[in-house]
């Protein structure tokens, strides 16, 4: 089994590891000084990926990021028409790497579509800062759109709070049509099924639940989405500009997902994106895509602070 160098940053809050080679992913999350990790551990054992593999054939862990699409597509192009692969370009491919003391800032170019992704993370105190830059490396406009992955462990009965202005979600994918079709609009948190039964979208569940939910709102104008880990007394809050990241995307998953695995995510993910659909070619028809003139560059940035919990 080949083994994967490991570039770590530490303070006297945080451990982060990221592994550049496959797809920069940030693997590990640590508390310090006791040691708690906050994301998803990998269902399978790291392995090199293919241009062309499904997101469910890989570890399926830690934080990815989704780039120039979440799921797998058709999307046209000025050159014709392309395949896009499931959850993207960049988290099955090499990037480099350079570190500097509490910072590193890696960098990939894409294959799909001519898209030069950087991604600069640094440690602040209790805060992960992830500093972000597109540009389009081609001769011709681009479209693309750009979700954060970060898959977050939570036990049965923590929490996922929202500020204010998240009052409705609405359905892009429910594991055994939990939540219905594509499209299903919700009040948040507490949710109310055709069928009559009242769910409570904001508790989170057990491996058992089989619950496998995607979710989208609009981001929050008051800028943070946060879950309450509440045997660790922690809050995890994910901040972001709403005008850089207009939309909010939740994977709730408690052992509903992936369906054909042995093993079984059980996690919350809060992704700060681009698009309020996984597809994108659909982002594109309905106008939700961001657009690159070439060489233009779109920079943004995301925030994972760990604090002690409110509850």
């Amino acid at each position: 089994m080949k083994e994967f160098e490991r570039v770590v940053l530490k303070n006297e809050s945080l451990q982060v590891e990221i592994i550049p080679e496959l797809g920069a992913k940030i693997s590990s999350i640590k508390m310090l000084p006791s040691g708690a990790e906050i994301l998803q551990q990998p269902l399978a054992p790291y392995a090199e990926r293919t241009r062309t593999m499904a997101f469910d054939e890989s570890d399926a862990s830690g934080f990815d990021e989704c780039l120039p699409t979440v799921s797998a597509c058709k999307f046209e192009t000025d050159a014709g028409r392309i395949a896009v692969p499931d959850h993207g370009d960049f988290w099955r491919i090499p990037w480099t790497s350079t570190q500097a003391g509490h910072g590193l800032e890696m960098q990939a170019t894409g294959f799909s579509l001519p898209l030069e992704f950087t991604k600069n993370l640094r440690l602040e105190g209790n805060e992960l800062a992830i500093h972000y830059t597109i540009r389009n490396v081609g001769d011709a406009p681009t479209e693309f759109s750009w979700s954060a992955h970060p898959l977050f462990v939570v036990d049965a009965g923590d929490r996922i709070v929202m500020p204010p202005s998240v009052t409705t979600v609405v359905v892009e994918a429910s594991a055994k049509n939990r939540l219905g079709a594509s499209g299903k609009r919700y009040a948040w948190p507490n949710a109310k099924l055709d069928s009559g039964m009242a769910i409570d979208l904001s508790e989170c569940g057990g491996i058992k639940d089989e619950v496998g939910d995607k979710l989208y709102a609009h981001a929050p104008q008051e800028g943070w989405c946060a879950l309450d880990r509440l045997k660790l007394k922690t809050r995890i809050e994910v901040r972001f500009n709403p005008q850089e990241s207009p939309f909010l995307g939740l994977w709730l998953c408690y052992g509903g997902w992936p369906e054909g695995g042995a093993n079984r995510q059980q996690c919350v993910a809060l992704e700060p994106c681009m698009a309020p659909l996984d597809s994108l070619a659909t982002a594109s028809a309905k106008g939700y895509t961001r657009k690159l003139e070439a060489q233009q560059k779109y920079a943004w940035s995301v925030f994972v602070r760990i604090q002690p919990a409110a509850v």
